[in-house]
């Protein structure tokens, strides 16, 4: 089997949102991520969740950043990324939350 090795990869506009105490829409993904970086730039706990605020995937305590590297199969990984239309919601007292991510060209 031959491994495609000439891939490149593309910037996803940045998704961000102003915390307000209630559940805010970070953001919407429009590509599947390859690298994905969320980012607490606030000064207070974030709590982050797909569902709308339901369940909460991950909080992220004050200025807290974390990177998910989804490359797998060589940077060619189909069946491990996140799905497009894949909406975050954060909910949190103050600041902003952001998340940034690269795609691979097809």
């Amino acid at each position: 089997m031959s491994v495609n090795n000439s891939q490149r990869a593309a910037f996803a506009a940045e998704l961000s949102a102003v915390m307000t105490g209630s559940a805010v829409t970070i953001g919407t993904l429009i590509q599947n991520p390859v690298i994905i970086i969320f980012d607490n730039q606030g000064t207070v706990s974030v709590a982050v969740s797909v569902d709308g605020g339901t369940t909460i995937w991950r909080t992220f305590p004050a200025g807290e950043a974390i990177i998910l590297d989804l490359r797998g199969n060589l940077g060619i990984a189909p069946n491990y990324t996140f799905d497009v239309g894949t909406t975050f919601t954060g909910t949190g007292a103050s600041g902003t939350f952001s998340i940034s991510y690269i795609y691979a060209l097809s």
